[in-house]
């Protein structure tokens, strides 16, 4: 059993190599995925979003003046489906990828919280590739802070009160790092 990585006001837990075969799946994706550099509207004025995204499964998502129309979706985006499923307790039905393809490429502090997630998501995130630090800090006291590395092949579920209470981030690094994969699987309710 994974242990709770908040202190309080949510659940986060990570599951080391869960993965089956992750260089091959990490391979087939890089070849298969349509990948997008898209554009958000971001405090008035338009950012190239620093790493390349897709959107896969049965329902569109909007998120920073975004777009994303759904794809169908492929074998392994189906069998990590399955996985994040049984080990998160929670069924879903689109999937976000991001591909940071060095250190520059990054995620700001943001939290998942588009009302298409509803009041509470859960959030089951796959890593492939590079292993990058990964940053959690509580909404109320930004003092609190949570920081791990991804490994290749793990997985980490954002569970209830994770997205309410905490924002997350992939910061930039210096340091030399290969490309790192990161899938976001999520469950998206209709007519929202």
């Amino acid at each position: 059993m994974a242990t709770n990585l908040l202190p309080r006001d949510g659940e986060a837990y990570l599951y080391p190599d869960v993965v089956p075969d992750p260089d091959a799946v990490l391979e087939r994706l890089l070849a298969d995925v349509a990948w997008r550099q898209e554009t958000a509207h971001i405090m008035g004025r338009d950012v190239a979003l620093p790493r390349l995204t897709a959107w896969y499964g049965e329902r569109g998502y909007r998120y920073s003046g975004i777009d994303n129309p759904p794809q169908p979706w492929l074998p392994d985006l189906r069998t990590l489906r399955d996985l994040a499923e049984r080990l998160s307790g929670h069924s879903f039905n689109a999937v976000l990828l991001n591909l940071y393809r060095c250190g520059r490429d990054s995620v700001a502090w943001h939290r998942d919280a588009e009302p298409a997630l509803g009041c509470d998501p859960v959030v089951a995130s796959v890593s492939l590739g590079a292993a990058r630090r990964f940053a959690m800090r509580h909404l109320e006291d930004r003092g609190l802070r949570v920081t791990l590395d991804l490994p290749h092949g793990s997985l980490l579920v954002m569970g209830p009160g994770s997205q309410r209470h905490w924002q997350h981030a992939l910061p930039k690094t210096a340091r030399a790092v290969g490309a790192r994969l990161n899938l976001t699987y999520r469950s998206i309710m209709a007519g929202v």
